[in-house]
């Protein structure tokens, strides 16, 4: 049996962790910054006078990323359908608006590829290590593609520690992050209960698939940000050394 402590709350016999990526695992926050300006770019050669208004949209504010806007926490359709909006509000019909967003986004992508640019959160490759010494199944549930989230895993020789890696474009016939069914999906592929299982993550989204999962808990965790911010977590922590994991029996 495996307990976890985290700032006095106690979460015992846990079978399985599932982590978010980016904000979490990933110090994501200067890559989304640069990427948010590299497409509201994109879309302003072609409708000159957007790049500031796109950037507000994206959650961008004098060179800084609010951890709880579209860019941090939305998925990448998302983000397109927001510039979409956006696009078809100077004028344009909403077939066009989706080409030059979605247009935009691959321009900005060849870029700034991604995994080297997000490198791993101080403090977790530790408590990585910890849990699979404690024989705790982890798997990573991103709003990311799987394609992102295998060639992170890959750039930083994270593999051997996870059994699952899906992004929300996973199961193309199911619900996405954050729908819970999303992790309900993920305990049935490791034979894991959900109340036995626990979440860490850095967003409103986690917040929302933990809590509709019925899992164990949910750890909210701010180490991949420079700015403060609140989660609605079972417990918050600021650095992953505030995690301790105890084998019992």
């Amino acid at each position: 049996m495996v307990l976890i402590r985290c700032q006095g709350i106690v979460f015992q016999d846990i079978q399985a962790v599932f982590w978010d990526k980016d904000g979490t695992l990933a110090n994501s926050e200067g890559f989304l910054w640069k990427l948010a300006e590299r497409r509201s770019h994109q879309i302003d050669r072609q409708i000159p006078g957007t790049q500031t208004a796109l950037l507000r949209a994206f959650g961008v504010d004098r060179q800084h990323l609010d951890p709880t806007s579209l860019m941090a926490v939305g998925s990448r359709r998302e983000n397109e359908v927001a510039a979409a909006a956006y696009i078809a509000e100077q004028g344009y019909g909403w077939i066009e608006s989706l080409e030059i967003a979605q247009q935009a986004f691959k321009a900005a992508d060849q870029d700034l590829p991604k995994a080297p640019h997000t490198p791993l959160v101080p403090g977790a490759l530790d408590l990585l290590q910890v849990l699979a010494q404690s024989n705790v199944k982890q798997g990573i549930l991103s709003s990311d593609s799987t394609a992102h989230v295998e060639e992170f895993t890959q750039t930083y020789s994270l593999g051997a520690y996870f059994q699952l890696q899906w992004g929300s474009d996973r199961h193309p016939n199911r619900p996405p992050k954050p729908h819970p069914d999303f992790l309900r999906d993920a305990c049935d592929a490791l034979q894991v209960f959900p109340q036995r299982t626990l979440l860490i993550g850095d967003s409103a989204a986690d917040v929302q698939m933990a809590r509709g999962g019925a899992i164990a808990g949910f750890i909210g965790i701010r180490a991949g940000w420079s700015r403060p911010f609140i989660l609605d977590a079972d417990v918050v922590c600021d650095r992953f050394q505030q995690i301790q994991v105890d084998r019992m029996g």
